[in-house]
């Protein structure tokens, strides 16, 4: 079974459980604080999956492309990949345990034939927050798992949420394959993790966390379930690697074309970063020194490095990003659109990064001049940092003077510059609207206002490009190219705050996607919610596809403020915003 097989065959399976099959969101969340990318496939579904009807109904389910960086730096492995995909269904208040546990049974060994008795599955064991999960092991148990194949564990393991300090939660049972069924008998998931991965999860929000550390139970149970599709295609083709599987393999067949050194690990680096890139460029997202931008900058940079060490030389990037496109144009026809702005965006920023080696050619000099014998961790990973110098190679040209590096300083900056990437992660989590606070829930219907008073002022061509959400502000990325005067900041923000003044209703509709377009709803991100979509009016001035929540009138927003308006990327703007 291919990859476009399984995808297909999942999404039959659950429409033929009365799953309606919507669209995926796009790699950069709309209205969502938590993190710079769709992280997982229940993410765009948050507003839903506590208490907001979804257009297309209660059961859904859907293909997420999703990107992660937390573990950049584990990919070239054999399982850490940065951009993958999500096989999803959800139970908006409709169906339990029961029902989703069975059908991730009936589907794994009855649609794609897996080996029931080499399944393992863990349920969350209790604590005083909440019982240990004794139904979802009890369902198991009924569907032949034996005792001895489940296992119980703790929060951290079998628990999901919720996304900021308080919200919807609960706990999970997860589902693993026996890779090697002929190994020692005695190996089991506690024992040798690596054996067994993990190909599936079913969440089930039965809780909410309270501010003051407490759970207490929901009104109704929701169920977001997850399958990883790289995680589950090494099994069905046979093979010990995802970069073996037909997601890679006329990728790494090209990469190697164009290589003059064989090094697995490089090669899968190169590889899985390229792909990642060429997903995030297909969403008009241009490398820079920023939040989303950054990473695409970092992916592509990083492509490069591994690149040399497969000795290639000069411009290889858009070749290669050429052959994703391909692979990927069946199911992401996007990429096929944006096929001119990828392969330029990429030859633009291998251009730039030669020109940022040799600037840190340039720095290793000045450097290695003060250094007697050894040169300090910090000067190393600040020219990894600032002009992607890998230690390896700063280790190499200081060998060939005669001088020694730090490691273990270099490990330690490196240490401390992870730890406050997480803090800094950490911190977009407070708030969003996975909380449904009345700040946010007046943040986000300010961005409304937002987007239609740009449009007037500017013009038509603006368009969102994503936005970010806590109690505190809202920030407002958009196209256009050039700094915004002074003046038109002001008529902005004039024009936004006459809406509010006039206390405005906001109403929303439930109309066909297409109905949408016609009358006139703007809305870059109506493909996440199929043939039907919420359509918010906010008076005669604004009209946006969404999926809500909204306050009831624009006079319950305060006074809107313009604080900062930056550049993000080319041709993208930003705006800060605070409601007083």
């Amino acid at each position: 079974m291919n990859a476009q097989e399984l995808r297909t065959t999942f999404l039959d399976f659950f429409r033929e459980k009365g799953h309606a099959i919507i669209g995926g969101a796009p790699l950069i969340p709309e209205n969502d604080a938590s993190v710079l990318f769709t992280t997982a496939g229940m993410q765009p579904l948050i507003p839903f999956l506590i208490g907001e009807p979804h257009p297309a109904g209660k059961r859904l389910a859907d293909v997420q492309k999703c990107l992660r960086t937390d573990d950049i730096d584990e990919v070239g492995d054999n399982r850490h990949l940065t951009f993958f995909e999500m096989l999803g269904n959800w139970s908006l208040g409709d169906y339990g345990k029961q029902e989703a546990i069975c059908w991730s049974y009936e589907f794994l060994t009855e649609r794609l034939h897996l080996d029931p008795s080499r399944l393992s599955v863990t349920c969350f064991a209790g604590d005083s927050d909440a019982p240990r999960d004794e139904e979802a092991a009890s369902i198991w148990r009924s569907l032949g798992i034996p005792d001895e194949r489940i296992f119980f564990l703790p929060k951290n393991d079998n628990w999901w949420g919720p996304v900021g300090e308080t919200g919807p939660c609960g706990p999970d049972t997860e589902m693993f394959y026996d890779i090697d069924p002929d190994g020692p008998p005695n190996q089991t998931l506690a024992t040798h993790p690596d054996r067994f991965p993990e190909i599936w999860n079913n969440v089930f929000m039965q809780y909410s966390r309270q501010s003051d550390g407490s759970y207490l139970p929901l009104p109704r149970l929701s169920v977001d379930t997850g399958m990883g599709l790289e995680r589950v295609l090494p099994i069905l083709q046979g093979v010990s690697t995802v970069y073996e599987t037909d997601l890679f393999t006329s990728l790494m067949d090209r990469l190697r074309e164009v290589s003059s050194r064989s090094d697995a690990y490089a090669e899968r680096i190169v590889a899985d970063h390229t792909r990642a890139a060429v997903f995030l460029l297909a969403e008009e997202i241009t490398p820079g020194n920023v939040d989303q931008p950054y990473i695409a900058r970092r992916l592509i940079r990083r492509a490069i490095r591994y690149g040399r060490e497969l000795g290639i030389r000069g411009h290889f990037l858009s070749d290669l990003a050429e052959t994703v496109i391909g692979m990927f144009a069946e199911p992401y026809p996007e990429l096929v659109a944006h096929r001119d702005s990828i392969q330029h965006a990429l030859d633009d920023e291998e251009t730039k990064f030669s020109r940022t080696l040799e600037r840190g050619q340039h720095e290793f000099e000045q450097a290695i001049a003060s250094v007697e014998s050894v040169m300090p961790g910090e000067v190393v990973f600040h020219l990894y940092d600032t002009y992607g110098f890998p230690p390896e190679l700063t280790e190499e040209l200081a060998r060939q003077r005669g001088v020694s590096i730090d490691r273990e300083g270099y490990e330690r900056a490196y240490a401390e510059h992870q730890e406050r990437s997480r803090q800094n992660s950490a911190g977009r989590f407070k708030g969003g609207l996975a909380e449904h606070r009345p700040e946010t829930i007046r943040y986000h219907t300010a961005t409304h206002l937002l987007h239609a008073a740009l449009r007037s002022v500017l013009g038509p061509h603006v368009e969102q490009r994503g936005s970010n959400i806590t109690v505190e502000r809202l920030r407002f990325d958009f196209s256009h190219p050039e700094r915004l005067t002074e003046d038109q900041l002001r008529a902005v923000e004039a024009l936004v705050n006459q809406q509010i003044q006039r206390d405005l209703p906001v109403s929303w509709a439930e109309v066909a996607l297409q109905d949408a377009r016609d009358s006139g709803a703007i809305g870059l991100f109506g493909e996440r919610y199929g043939d039907r979509v919420k359509v918010y009016t906010i008076g005669n001035f604004s009209k946006e596809i969404c999926g809500g929540p909204h306050v009831d009138h624009t006079g319950e927003l305060g006074t809107f403020k313009i604080v900062k308006e930056e550049a993000v990327s080319s041709g993208v703007r930003r705006i800060r915003a605070v409601l007083t």
